[in-house]
């Protein structure tokens, strides 16, 4: 067999891909695609010519000419050859293969006929001439002319062009042959088609605006030529920026030379290019932003139109203190010094000179991020000393027993000393923290922090011996020797009155003016003494009524606080503490060290140490519970949750339309329909109010259908007509009415009262009596449109005979009620025939209308009646002659065929609409934007005036939308992703069918074969999970926003022929031209997707998708860095460009700006670069962050305008600088993990946030929905601050810094966004290890310093335990619980606590209940739910909400708070001590895969199972040693809460892990596990294959001298179990020597030789194995012998064995963990693979504690069972098909 050469498999691939791509572009539902060879133009050729254009051209004229198509692709081809000869580009080489073989499939087609190409210029020239005369582009240009000219639009213009992406084509045709027609000119006959040519050329050039204005790259205001298609440019306000800003004579004139980009004006931005040299991309791209602020400004106000220096910090991790981040090079922008380097920037300038040496560090600013948690002290002082001062107020009072007299005064006024000495710790922190700055640091600074640490000193000492002398003269009993206190009282007395009045005067509102007013020298010092100046943060005070707000809040918490303090904390210790420190000398049971000669010193500490611990943290407690109340009251008070179900919705439809018209209708549409004709005689507003909600309405029911939360029916039953017609009366949606008539008819056939009573029981229901005077008007309009002459006349007489009766009130004797079916059966029928809109029924119609007279003719009307309508002359007559009703006509008029339909709907909707719609999604919102239309928010203002803003979203490499082959992937259990999404979607797969016109019997596959749906699958899949496509569907809503409501508004632009007294409607606004340039000049959307110019060269799918998405949104931006490698030469620096694309009319990605960047602007940790590197692309006056997993809704975009008027609107002393937004988590819906974190995040988000803002007024930014001040964040520093690693959590960074720049952060609940969390445990723990990773960098950070200080007291506890010092609370919860056991365990292994118990036989368990029912309430989560009960209650209603949280509690919520409380303590302390915070992906993912025990095992080994079986067994050596005086009641109360913790950190994986107690999976997880742990590491071996590599991995986080010595510190304690335990053995007796302690290390040695000997590997003792296993069968033989003759011939007991174990596992940990931190010594001795053999052991056994309860649970099928019900509740409830999707599918297939 021959084989074909290599160039004809060429042609056949390209012949395939040609009609590949044309099958695709014939595909409906997406934006078209360059097609062919065009579509594979190498970057090196589109960038510098117009290949691509061309050979585009030419793909679109094929059909038309095919040999003028051939000579456009050999021209590009030329064009090619002659760019690159010799092929050198990327992709080049493909190409121009490629290209010719297309060409040659062109000669092929003309049938071997042969090509004159000297005719080719005169038949191009023929082609361009006809292509002209076909699209009239000569008419164009003179439209465009009269347009310039005119600056309005004509009302003809839309019959001159095509639609706008065909008239973009043609031009974009016009300009490639125009452009070929150039260069073949040149060889043309100059006295022929060439001279024509040159003279086309000439005229183009004088007037080319449309040609290059259609296609010159913009990215919202066409400045460099104006266009046809976007009409923003005629806007008044436009055209008067542009004007502003246009060249005039008072500038420099500029040089002959100098070239104007585009075709316009020279402006001031071209002096600013030529005198700056700045870019010319920069320069357009600010050219256009100023315009639009210009443009935008006055049409609000009515104005008429005319070196690299973050090189050094090893990928963030070294030490912040040895690198400069942002706020160092801002904080040295804002000095003075910043001036010395000069422009050109001085590169050997002293601030960016390197250190010369290695070991000096980087001087810092002013402020040094040094890691400790000293910081915590330091920035919050007056909290600590406050709350020191207090407890020592108050246990001074407890210990005189209550008594207030002049002694306890005396002993009171002890916290003088205390607070001068604390003030001075904190003057010595100040000094200490700041090494690392003092080179660099202004001087002042330092000189202040030297004024007070030696004042501070003087003050504390001075104090402290003045009172000293105090307690002499109180001990000497003379009452009149009080000379020393009356100084102290007056040196108080002085000292007090300084600092209150200079906290007054600096804090206090009313008297803060008094003290900027101030000039005085001595004055000005003493101030800035008390209070550092900087360049931020001054005059951070509230109005005097906000200020008394947060007072007040916080007077009520401290009052709870130490109220429960004083009495259940401090006061029942005082008895213990006298009785145990009078007791006499104890019997210690080892070897006491410290307290046997020191009153017991010890024990006292180990009973008041966890008090005070409870009593430091439960501030937070008291400040949680104020915070529920206060958010319910401030909820309740803003109409949260009145409208709170779907039955609700139905009940107040009626008030919906007035309160939507009052608050999202601007006045100028308001005037324009009320003065319109068909309002202009209504009895009262409801109608007007009606007409302008409908169409708004619809709107939003027609994107829920989009959606696919409603289907067809629902549509049609929610949508609302647009009562725009001459029916007097107000149509409400068919979900209101349906079956209403027909049970009016039943109300009318059991009637037997009279016509008042019948009309009284429909009233009850008023929809019901909606219904039925819609229906008679309606029926009488219809049947007045059918009929003509003498049927028109019974229409009218029968219609007044009833209106007569009604008004007697006879109806009842006028109608014979009883015949109403049989009318309603015939007038079905008619309408029947109506609906299906074929004027071929006529006659059928006719005969339908003459049944229906016949039956009202005769049945339904009254005798009498009957004989007049059978006497009357004329209707008799046509009656006999068959004229009567023989023929009708059809209705034609379109409000004649919407009262069909609808009549026809009410007349044959039979079942209730009371449960529509029926998706609890759907019903959520709807219920939320209807209660949102009675709230508190600003009017609306016109769409021309509301203010611009941008919406911004930063993308790295997350899900843009599924694929094909990921939504079929299956995973280990047969689930695929579309299968996941059909079973908890059902009702949306169904409506997604529906909608695309498939049966719901469609299967999978045969969605794929057609393109379109495949596609249409695609997005249905993504916009269900957390992808870039959901959320860029979800933004793009507020432009469609805009448009519907600025074409609503008809805002005129000198349209011909306008007239505001033509009722507006929304149809066609999508398409409106004007509504759409509105829209654009209002808002902007940017998506920085950093990293797609390097997806888009290794033709990643992210790229196509984003270029799909792109397509398919008109306003969308992207974003991105793009690195030019165009070179090959390594010595090169790479060159990194800042670009704007948008879809062209090809579908390409159109490049708008391109702005060279000076480096890799990626110094920190990506994100907050992503944001910075884009945001001078955004446009607008606010600026709205939204991340990659966040939704919206169209009704939600509807009210951004009025949310932006709250930047205009009063908020307090200052104007809002960031908008805070409410979220909807639309995660948890079907898991129960997902459920608690949704309602978690809900609460945070909602009443937490509410009282953050108002009253406590130190609301921040906590995440990506809230609108920030544009203007005012660009210019004072951005949105976000982009040092590595401390930045890490860069959102709240923007809170600080608006903050300190005297901003407001306000919040607002009338409008939402949603936002997607994390639903699996594992990605709530990596979420929640980031946060708390992140605020641990926070406590090292400037921003917390400076706000800690310059917060006035009570706004300052507002922040901290809001911040950081939530994370320090929960924290001190765990540390409650070791502090109580070690303490236990103290005096346990000492003997203490039997004999003090003996001794006193009362131990304060009063106070340790009350701290350790409080540290349980907090672990358990109790605290945490007290908002969410809330939330509940306000928004759900009580029983509701009483019903989630039992049901949360049954779904063991309370041991996930517990879990979450060791994630947060672990990272957050672990970022403190070593660092290590660290982005970490979650994951976006749907969860209901079952992880690997391993995989556990890798996350939470050492956060929680290494502390739980710490705490476990201090449990046992309390339960083992320990004395309880009530047994084991006693016992079993104080330690609940500690077994609680231990149980919940060790299996709380394992519970909430999907099919978690399967035997199968279990099996299966018990070999991954053991591979795992035994497989070897190696070089590039991840954590996740190898346990070697994770268990170092684990280690990376200690990296410094001062780490590790915390880490020995923090490792001692495990030595305690040892040194008590032996004492405790029978072997030892009462022998308490230091000599047992000793000789037991010695046992533990011997032991660590023989397990070495029993794991002393064979391959290294090749030649000695006999000997080596027969050494360990002697050392096993001798070690059996040993323990029996011990134990034989010894005290020593089994117990004692046991205890051994006990007491020798914990030292072994705590040698291990000492070896680890001093890595490089073990290293040295060669001590390291023992130590790692040890390390592996211990994991081994760790593992096997674990997974040996859940082995034996996966034994009972009931338990894997009851989890399930546990874990997916919310699924079960709604009856979905969980089942199937946790067993596997594959088990559900036929094989």
């Amino acid at each position: 067999m021959v084989r074909p050469p290599p160039r004809d498999n060429w042609e056949k691939l390209v012949r395939a891909t040609l009609k590949r791509e044309q099958l695709r572009n014939a595909g409906q539902g997406h934006a078209r695609h360059p097609s062919g060879i065009a579509g594979a133009v190498p970057p090196s050729l589109a960038q510098t010519t117009n290949v691509d254009l061309i050979l585009q051209a030419a793909d679109d004229i094929q059909s038309e000419d095919p040999n003028v198509a051939r000579i456009l692709c050999e021209q590009a081809y030329t064009m090619a050859q002659n760019l690159d000869p010799n092929s050198d580009g990327r992709g080049v080489l493909q190409f121009k293969t490629g290209l010719m073989s297309v060409i040659k499939q062109k000669l092929a087609k003309e049938g071997g006929v042969r090509i004159d190409r000297n005719r080719d210029i005169e038949n191009l020239w023929e082609f361009y001439q006809r292509y002209k005369q076909q699209h009239r582009v000569d008419d164009i240009q003179r439209e465009e002319q009269r347009l310039q000219e005119s600056g309005t639009f004509s009302s003809t213009l839309g019959e001159l062009e095509l639609r706008s992406s065909e008239m973009k084509k043609i031009i974009s045709t016009l300009r490639a042959l125009v452009e070929v027609m150039e260069a073949l000119s040149k060889d043309a006959d100059p006295n022929g088609v060439g001279g024509l040519i040159m003279e086309e050329l000439r005229k183009l050039k004088k007037s080319s605006a449309t040609l290059s204005g259609e296609l010159t790259p913009y990215n919202i205001v066409p400045l460099e030529a104006p266009s046809l298609t976007n009409p923003i440019r005629i806007f008044p306000e436009v055209r008067g920026a542009i004007s502003s800003i246009r060249y005039n004579e008072q500038f420099p004139r500029l040089p002959a030379g100098f070239k104007v980009s585009g075709k316009r004006d020279p402006d001031m931005f071209d002096l600013l290019e030529f005198v700056f040299g700045f870019q010319k991309d920069n320069v357009r791209n600010q050219r256009e932003n100023v315009v639009l602020m210009i443009a935008n400004a006055q049409s609000r106000l009515g104005i008429p139109a005319g070196t690299d220096p973050e090189a050094h910090y090893k990928n963030g991790k070294a030490a912040h203190s040895a690198w400069r981040n942002y706020d160092d090079f801002n904080e040295y922008f804002w000095s003075p010094a910043c001036f010395e380097l000069g422009w050109p920037m001085r590169t050997d300038s002293p601030f960016l000179r390197q250190p010369k040496r290695a070991f000096k560090r980087t001087g810092k600013s002013s402020f040094v991020e040094h890691r400790t948690f000293l910081h915590l002290y330091r920035s919050f002082h007056r909290l600590w000393i406050f709350l020191a001062l207090m407890f020592q107020a108050l246990t001074i009072i407890a210990f005189n027993h209550g008594h207030i007299n002049l002694n306890t005064f005396k002993t009171v006024l002890s916290i003088g000393p205390s607070f001068a000495i604390m003030n001075f710790i904190k003057s010595c922190l100040d000094v200490l923290l700041t090494f690392g700055s003092y080179k660099t640091a202004r001087g002042m600074a330092v000189s202040r922090l030297v004024i007070r640490f030696f004042w501070g000193g003087l003050t504390s000492a001075f104090v402290t011996y003045v009172y000293l002398k105090v307690l002499q003269e109180r001990h000497n009993n003379n009452s009149d020797n009080s000379f020393y206190f009356r100084i102290y009282l007056l040196v108080l007395g002085v000292y007090a009155a300084i600092r209150v009045f200079f906290a007054l005067l600096l804090k206090f509102p009313a008297c803060h003016k008094l003290s900027e007013m101030s000039d005085q020298s001595f004055f000005q010092f003493f101030k800035w003494i008390y209070q550092e100046r900087y360049y931020v943060g001054r005059g951070l005070y509230e109005k005097m009524s906000d200020y008394c707000s947060y007072v007040v809040y916080w007077l009520l918490v401290l009052a709870c606080k130490f109220t429960f303090a004083y009495f259940l904390q401090i006061r029942p210790l005082v008895k213990p503490t006298n009785i145990i420190a009078d007791l006499p000398s104890l019997t210690y049971s080892w070897h006491d060290l410290i307290s046997k000669n020191n009153n017991n010193a010890l024990t006292i500490v180990s009973l008041w140490a966890p008090v005070v611990c409870i009593y430091l943290m439960d501030l937070h407690i008291w400040y949680t519970v104020m915070s529920a109340i206060v958010g319910g009251v401030i909820g309740a008070r803003a109409r949260l949750g009145e409208i709170r179900s779907i039955e609700m919705v139905h009940k107040r439809f009626e008030s919906f339309p007035g309160a939507f018209v009052k608050n999202l209708v601007s006045p100028q549409a308001k005037r324009i329909t009320i003065n319109g004709p068909s309002t202009q005689d209504s009895q009262d507003m409801n109608k007007a109010y009606a007409a302008m909600f409908a169409p708004f309405w619809n709107e939003i029911i027609k994107s829920l259908r989009e959606e696919d939360y409603i289907s067809n029916r629902e549509m049609d039953l929610l949508s609302i007509p647009s009562n725009a017609g001459s029916l007097r009366l107000v149509q409400w949606p068919l979900f209101l009415l349906s079956s209403k008539i027909l049970l009016a008819v039943d109300l009318a056939l059991d009637c037997k009262d009279t016509q008042a009573d019948l009309w009284s029981r429909i009233c009850r229901d008023e929809y019901m009596a909606y219904a039925v005077k819609e229906c008679y008007c309606s029926i009488e309009k219809i049947l007045y449109s059918l009929v003509d002459n003498e049927g028109r006349l019974w229409v009218e007489r029968i219609f007044r005979e009833i209106n007569d009766s009604i008004l007697e009130g006879s109806l009842v004797i006028t109608l014979s009620l009883k015949k109403l079916p049989l009318v309603l059966s015939r007038l079905t029928a008619l309408l029947g025939l109506l609906t299906r809109n074929d004027p071929a029924l006529a006659k059928g119609a006719a005969k339908a209308v003459y049944e229906l007279y016949d039956v009202v003719t005769h049945d339904l009307v009254s005798s009498d009646l009957r004989e007049n309508l059978d006497t009357w002359n004329i209707l008799a007559r046509a009656r006999d002659e068959g004229r009567l009703f023989s023929r009708i006509k059809w209705p034609n008029d379109p409000e004649i065929k919407e009262l069909v339909k609808r009549l026809h709907l009410l007349l044959t909707v039979k079942d209730s609409a009371a449960n529509v719609p029926k998706n609890l999604e759907a019903r959520r919102r709807l219920e939320f934007f209807t209660n949102s239309l009675f709230m508190d928010m600003p009017l609306a203002k016109p769409v021309s005036e509301t203010l611009p803003f941008s919406v911004f979203t930063p993308y790295y490499s997350e899900t843009v939308l599924y694929s094909t082959s990921e939504l079929k992937k299956e995973n280990e259990d047969g689930i695929s992703i579309l299968f996941y999404l059909q079973k908890i979607f059902p009702d949306e797969w169904d409506n997604f069918l529906e909608r695309i016109g498939r049966d719901l019997s469609t299967e999978d596959a045969e969605l794929q074969e057609n393109s379109s749906d495949a596609l249409e699958l695609r997005f249905w899949a993504s916009y269900r999970g957390q992808t870039l496509a959901r959320t860029v569907r979800g933004m793009m809503y507020y432009r469609r926003a805009l448009m519907l409501q600025s074409f609503l508004e008809s805002r005129s632009l000198g349209v011909d022929n306008y007239s505001q007294n033509n009722f507006i409607t929304s149809q066609g606004f999508e398409s409106s031209r004007e509504s759409r340039a509105q829209a654009d000049l209002k808002f902007t959307y940017v998506v920085s997707c950093q990293i797609y110019g390097q997806q888009k060269q290794r033709k990643a799918p992210e790229a196509a998708d984003i270029a799909l998405l792109l397509q398919r949104n008109e306003g969308l931006r992207v974003a991105f860095i793009h690195v030019d490698e165009s070179t090959t030469d390594e010595s090169t620096p790479r060159v990194f460009y800042s670009k704007l694309v948008k879809a062209d009319i090809n579908g390409k990605d159109q490049e708008i700006y391109s702005i060279k960047l000076p480096g890799d602007p990626k110094l920190g940790e990506g994100k907050p670069e992503n944001q910075n590197h884009a945001i001078i692309f955004t446009r607008g006056d606010a600026l709205q962050t939204i991340d990659m997993n966040q939704d919206n809704y169209l009704e939600e975009a509807m009210k951004m305008r009025n949310l932006l008027e709250e930047f205009h609107a009063d908020h307090g002393l200052r104007p809002p600088s960031i908008l805070g937004v409410r979220e909807h988590v639309f995660t948890g819906s079907v898991s129960s993990l997902a459920w608690f974190m949704s309602n978690q995040e809900t609460s945070f988000v909602t009443l937490a946030q509410r009282v953050l803002a108002n009253p406590l007024k130190v609301r921040m930014h906590y995440g990506h929905p809230d609108v920030f001040d544009r203007i005012f964040h660009i210019t004072r520093g951005g949105i976000s601050k982009a040092s590595r690693v401390i930045n890490i959590s860069e959102d709240i960074y923007a809170g600080f810094n608006s903050t300190l720049r005297l901003g407001n952060v306000t919040h607002h609940e009338y409008i939402q966004v949603g936002k997607g969390r994390d639903v699996g445990l594992n990605q709530i723990a990596l979420f929640e290890g980031k946060v708390a990773g992140g605020n641990g960098e926070q406590v090292l950070s400037r921003d917390i310093y400076r706000l800690g200080q310059l917060f006035d007291f009570f706004r300052m506890l507002s922040f901290y335990f809001t911040t950081v010092g939530y994370y320090v609370c929960t924290m001190m919860t765990v540390l409650t619980v070791y502090i109580f056991l070690y303490g236990r365990a103290y005096l346990a292994f000492s003997g203490l606590d039997e004999a003090v118990s003996e001794k006193a036989k009362l131990m304060g368990n009063t106070a340790l209940d009350a701290a350790l029912n409080a540290q349980f309430l907090v672990q358990i989560g109790v605290f945490t739910a007290v908002p969410m009960i809330m939330g509940f209650i306000l928004e759900l209603g009580l029983l509701k909400a009483v019903f989630s949280f039992i049901t949360m509690q049954l779904q063991l919520c309370s041991v996930f708070f517990t879990f979450s409380l060791g994630t947060k303590t672990h990272y957050f302390g672990r970022t403190v001590l070593h660092g290590g915070a660290k982005y970490r992906a979650t994951g976006r993912g749907f969860v209901v895969r079952h992880i690997k025990f391993a995989e556990n095992y890798r996350l939470y080994s050492r956060s929680h199972f290494v502390k739980a079986l710490e705490v476990a067994l201090l449990l046992i050596v309390y339960i083992a040693y320990g004395y309880a005086e009530g047994g084991a009641v006693t016992y079993v109360l104080l330690t609940l809460s500690s077994w609680f913790l231990v149980i919940s950190w060790l299996f709380a994986p394992y519970i909430f892990n999907p099919s978690g107690f399967e035997w199968q999976k279990t099996v299966e997880d018990f070999d991954d596990w053991t591979s795992w742990l035994l497989y070897k590491g190696g070089v590039g071996v991840k954590g996740e294959n190898s346990w070697e590599s994770w268990w170092l991995e684990e280690q990376m986080h200690i990296q410094t001298l001062r780490g590790r010595i915390l880490e020995t510190i923090l490792s001692a304690r495990f030595f305690l179990f040892q040194y008590g335990v032996v004492y405790k053995l029978h072997l030892t007796g009462d022998d308490t020597s230091l000599a047992i302690y000793g000789f037991s290390w010695v046992v533990l040695v011997g032991f660590v030789l023989i397990f070495k000997i029993f794991t002393y590997s064979p391959k290294k003792s090749a030649d000695f194995q006999l000997v080596l296993r027969f050494l360990q069968g002697v050392v096993s033989i001798g070690l059996v012998a040993a323990v029996c003759l011990v134990v034989a011939f010894t005290q020593l007991s089994i117990p004692d064995l046991f205890a051994s174990i006990l007491a020798f596992i914990p030292t072994g940990w705590g040698i291990l963990s000492l070896a680890i931190t001093w890595k490089g010594i073990m290293n040295r001795l060669g001590l390291w693979d023992s130590v790692r053999e040890f390390a592996r052991m211990y994991d081994a056994g760790m593992g096997m504690i674990i997974f040996s309860p859940i082995a034996f649970l996966s034994w009972f099928p009931f338990i894997s069972t009851f989890q399930s019900r546990l874990l997916f509740n919310q699924a079960f409830s709604r009856g979905l098909e969980i089942s199937l999707i946790l067993s596997g599918n594959k088990a559900n297939v036929e094989t």
